[in-house]
């Protein structure tokens, strides 16, 4: 008022709308379920980022923009603790070969982890390469090629044989057996080179997510403890999570493309 100025005039003065000057902030009473929902999520699922939370609250219904859910993570200091990985010479990658429909490709790698007690076990990993679908993820104290086939016949007996598996060079892979079995059924063997594990590089990613979301995130009992969280996990990763690979479809809803 000291120029004797309107507020139109003004704001003309120093290039502003009016709008902006008029703006009061509204109460947004629905942001407080949103929160709830964000923080209930985290709870459950620790060790997934921002956008996987966006992700999960996006199909369960929320219709939000990912500015809005990243500003309450920040918020409510959810951001995970970085991990300090190694750097290596980069080096020209080919891209792994990607089938054209489920159960044409499979591929198996081994986990371990330890139990409360210290005792370790082992985790065979089967993964179709196109859905992204976790077949199996057993677990035993140790394995043989013997307990392997066994694993293998029963996802054949849903599933079918494919037509090649992708493996790495160990004992359980190279034995006569498992070489029997796949000449039996017309299974192609695909090895990998010897020290080259991103040769198998889908089930490596499936493996990094298996460590980070589930043996590193529980204390098993004993065997039959991890057995049950282990299925959890992998009935969750199949049927509810994401993956950006598959334009945010989940392993399950792949699949059914093809039926």
């Amino acid at each position: 008022m000291a120029h004797r100025l309107s507020e139109r005039q003004a704001c003309k003065v120093v290039g502003c709308a009016c709008s902006m000057v008029r703006y009061r902030k509204r109460p947004e009473t629905w942001n407080e379920g949103l929160k709830k929902a964000l923080l209930e999520l985290a709870a459950a699922k620790p060790r997934l980022g921002c956008l996987g939370l966006y992700k999960r609250l996006r199909r369960k219904g929320w219709q939000v923009y990912y500015k809005r859910v990243e500003s309450l993570y920040r918020f409510n200091n959810l951001a995970l603790r970085r991990r300090v990985r190694r750097r290596f010479t980069v080096l020209q990658r080919n891209p792994l070969k990607r089938p054209e429909r489920p159960n044409e490709q499979w591929g198996m790698d081994f986990i371990h982890d330890t139990l409360a007690n210290g005792s370790t076990f082992r985790c065979l990993v089967v993964e179709d390469i196109l859905s992204r679908m976790a077949l199996a993820l057993e677990v035993s104290r140790s394995f043989s090629g013997q307990q392997v086939l066994a694993v293998l016949e029963r996802l054949a007996v849903t599933r079918g044989y494919p037509f090649s598996i992708t493996v790495d060079n160990g004992p359980e892979f190279v034995c006569e057996k498992l070489r029997s079995w796949a000449a039996q059924h017309s299974v192609e063997l695909c090895f990998i080179q010897p020290g080259k594990p991103m040769q198998n590089g889908f089930v490596e990613s499936l493996n990094g997510r298996f460590r980070d979301e589930c043996l590193n995130a529980h204390l098993f009992l004993t065997l039959r403890h991890a057995q049950w969280l282990i299925e959890v996990f992998r009935k969750e990763y199949n049927h509810e999570r994401p993956h950006g690979s598959l334009s945010d479809q989940t392993s399950a809803e792949c699949e059914k493309r093809y039926v």
